[in-house]
């Protein structure tokens, strides 16, 4: 199984999610929980997607999340 990096953005009450390794595959929820399992079930389906169009499945790229305080 592979992992797949997930960028949560947004704020209360409206959040985000995208998957750089697997562009166009995105999610919207209404809090962090939410988007987690809905971007869950994209990434599944994203992936479905490209195996029934015959397209290969990228390896995950990004490698590292890190946080970097702003001075």
């Amino acid at each position: 199984m592979s992992e797949y990096v997930v960028i949560i953005e947004g704020e209360r009450g409206s959040y985000g999610a995208y998957v750089p390794d697997l562009p166009g595959c995105v999610s919207v929820g209404k809090t962090i929980d939410e988007v987690r399992s809905l971007i869950r079930e994209a990434i599944a389906f994203h992936l479905e997607g490209m195996r029934l169009a015959g397209e290969s499945i990228p390896p995950p790229a990004s490698v590292l999340v890190d946080f970097v305080q702003a001075v």
